[in-house]
C-alpha cells in the first residue's frame, strides 16, 4: 500500500493557524462581570478564546500524525505560513516575522516523518507576491516545490494546485473544481498536462467535490479542509459559509484506490448567546 497525506492552508503566525505548543499565547484570565441591565459578560481577553483553538487544533493533529504516521509521500497544498496580514495591521498574528513562521511550519511538517514530500505554492498575498516564503521552508526540508504539481502511483495521476474560485452559496462551492477538471481535460487534450484522475485544490477552507463519470474513467474534483480554525476578521465580516477543519489521504494499492479525511468538530470556535 503507498499512503499520499495532503495538508494545506496552516497558516502559521495566525492566532488561528496551526500553532505548535511552544508558539501558543495563553493570556491571564479576568473574572465576569454584570452590568447595570443584569447581562453578565466575558472578561477574559480576546486572546484566551484564540489559545483555547490553538491548543484544541494542535493536539487533534498531534493525535492524527501519530495514526497516519510516516506516508509515502506528504503533499503540502499551499499557504504554510500567514505572511505579513498587511491587511488588518498584523494584529491577528502570534508573530509577524515571517522566518518564526516558517521554523512553526516546519515543525508542523516534519513530525509527520514522510518518506517524501512535496509542496505547492499559496497565495501570494500570504506566502510573498514579491518572494517565494515557502521557497524557504522547500530548501529546509529538501522537497520538490512547484506553482501546480501532477503525482502519479500505480497509474494514478493527482493534479495539486492551491487556489480555486470559492463560492457564497452551497449550492456552487463544487462549481470552480469541477471547472478545473474540465480545462484539465482540455490542456491533456493539447497535450500540456497529465490527464487527471483526481483534480484537488485548496484555498478556500471547506471541504467539497465528487466524481464524475467519464466514459469508463472516473474521475474526481476536491476541495480540501484547512488547517486553520476560524478567528479572521475577513471571515468573520465578510463570509457567510462554514468552514472545515484536516486533511485527507488516499490509500493506494495495486490500482485500487482508498480516500478518507480526517475532520474536527472545533469546539473551542462555538458561538454563544448573550443570555437576557
Amino acid at each position: 500500500m503507498f499512503r499520499i497525506v495532503c495538508i494545506s492552508d496552516l497558516h502559521c503566525g495566525h492566532r488561528t493557524g496551526l500553532t505548535p505548543p511552544n508558539y501558543q499565547r495563553l493570556t491571564k484570565r479576568l473574572s465576569n462581570y454584570t452590568d447595570n441591565l443584569g447581562i453578565t459578560y466575558d472578561k477574559s481577553h480576546i486572546w484566551d478564546k484564540f489559545y483555547r483553538i490553538e491548543n484544541e487544533c494542535y493536539s487533534w493533529y498531534e493525535d492524527k500524525v501519530k495514526k497516519h504516521y510516516a506516508p509515502d509521500l506528504l503533499v503540502i497544498n499551499g499557504d504554510a505560513i500567514d505572511g505579513s496580514s498587511e491587511r488588518s495591521g498584523g494584529v491577528e498574528l502570534i508573530t509577524s516575522d515571517r522566518n518564526e513562521q516558517i521554523e512553526m511550519a516546519i515543525e508542523c511538517i516534519e513530525i509527520w516523518g514522510a518518506q517524501n514530500i512535496v509542496m505547492v505554492r499559496g497565495t501570494p498575498y500570504h506566502v510573498g507576491d514579491k518572494e517565494s516564503w515557502e521557497d524557504i521552508i522547500a530548501r529546509e526540508i529538501n522537497c520538490k516545490i512547484g506553482e501546480h504539481e501532477w503525482v502519479e502511483r500505480d497509474g494514478i495521476v493527482f493534479d495539486f494546485k492551491h487556489y480555486v474560485g470559492s463560492s457564497s452559496v452551497p449550492y456552487g462551492r463544487k462549481t470552480a473544481v469541477n471547472r478545473d477538471q474540465i480545462w484539465n481535460l482540455i490542456w491533456a487534450e493539447a497535450e500540456l498536462q497529465p490527464l487527471a484522475d483526481w483534480i484537488i485544490r485548496s484555498h478556500v477552507h471547506y471541504s467539497e467535490g465528487g466524481y464524475k463519470q467519464i466514459g469508463a474513467k472516473e474521475v474526481w474534483a476536491i476541495t480540501t479542509p484547512a488547517l486553520q480554525g476560524m478567528g479572521t476578521r475577513y471571515g468573520a465580516r465578510l463570509c457567510s459559509g462554514l468552514i472545515d477543519f484536516g486533511f485527507v489521504g488516499w490509500d493506494i494499492d495495486d490500482g485500487r484506490v482508498n480516500f478518507w479525511k480526517e475532520i474536527l468538530f472545533v469546539q473551542s470556535q462555538k458561538a454563544q448567546t448573550l443570555k437576557f
